[in-house]
């Protein structure tokens, strides 16, 4: 009798959790949502996190802001999500920086990218440029391959700092080329592509919508692009596999990352209000005037990109010996 009684009050406490959990979702939002960016204001990843909430405001009826919570890298932005109320109220801007790189170079990651989040959509994808200082006498990757042999250890390449996947991909890069060259860690890019116009850097690895602006106004030289196939925003620059010389094939991406514990009603609401702001013809412009193309990645695929990109980019970064020390 006892356990009879003891099994329908728990199934009744189950049907009451499940009720109120699904009466929650039906009412999402019904608060303001935070995107948490762990990365300073102004920057890239910033900009498209503010440009996606300010659609999302609209879409969701309810406000969306956004909030900068920076520090040791983007672990602690990053971190801060993985261990949030998992109620669809505290969202992550996500790249291949803190879901992919972090895992590559951080020893005893605090968080798990695969396990302690699921992604809400991808968004946006852009290739890297490899830039050089304009007065540097090499006009394709070939010639900056032999200029640098001949002088081993003279050049240098520059980053945004110790970590940044301007370091990360410019390492790899130069190691599978055969170069060796000095890696000059900057407090973020703008420093180094100023170090670099003024003659004291010689090359960086940056991305397209950073290097863009510099090249077309003949302030620095762009010699390749990371992406599959070139950029429409600047054809006349060659994929690194177009040289024959190595294979690097790579592109910065982001998307928007909730807790893993978050309702699934909820999710699926986030993801198609997400999935609607990348089908507008004035976001998808805009992603195309920075270079960029969309990342359309269905539900059921986007565990198993995250998953590749890990595994690529782990062991490329295991196999050129690059660290974030």
């Amino acid at each position: 009798m006892n356990s009879d009684f003891s099994r329908r009050q728990l199934l009744i406490a189950g049907a009451g959790a499940a009720w109120s959990a699904t009466a929650s979702a039906q009412d999402f939002p019904s608060k303001p949502i935070r995107i948490v960016v762990p990365q300073a204001p102004g920057g890239g990843t910033d900009i498209l996190a503010r440009n996606l909430a300010a659609r999302m405001t609209e879409l969701l009826k309810q406000g969306v802001v956004v909030e900068n919570r920076t520090g040791a890298g983007s672990l602690v932005g990053t971190e801060f999500v993985a261990r949030a109320p998992a109620d669809g109220y505290t969202l992550l801007m996500g790249g291949i920086f803190n879901m992919v790189m972090n895992k590559a170079l951080v020893k005893n990651l605090s968080y798990s990218p695969e396990n302690d989040f699921v992604s809400l959509g991808y968004v946006s994808a852009y290739p890297f440029v490899l830039l050089m200082r304009a007065d540097l006498p090499v006009n394709s990757l070939a010639e900056l391959v032999a200029y640098a042999k001949a002088r081993p250890g003279k050049l240098t390449y520059g980053s945004g700092g110790m970590g940044t996947l301007q370091h990360v991909w410019g390492a790899i890069l130069t190691s599978s080329l055969g170069l060796d060259m000095v890696h000059v860690p900057f407090k973020g890019a703008a420093p180094a592509h100023q170090e670099m116009m003024a003659g004291r850097v010689d090359i960086m690895f940056d991305n397209i919508s950073a290097a863009k602006p510099h090249i077309q106004a003949g302030r620095l030289k762009g010699l390749v692009v990371s992406s599959a196939q070139r950029s429409a925003q600047l054809p006349q620059l060659p994929t690194v596999n177009e040289s024959g010389l190595t294979r690097f094939e790579g592109e910065s991406w982001f998307g928007v990352f909730a807790p893993a514990a978050t309702p699934a009603p909820v999710v699926t609401r986030l993801r198609e209000t997400l999935a609607a702001i990348n089908r507008e013809p004035e976001f998808i412009a805009r992603v195309d005037r920075d270079g960029g193309r969309l990342l359309n990645i269905a539900p059921a695929q986007q565990q198993a990109f995250l998953r590749d990109e890990i595994e690529r980019w782990v062991g490329a970064a295991q196999r050129y010996k690059v660290t974030a020390d």
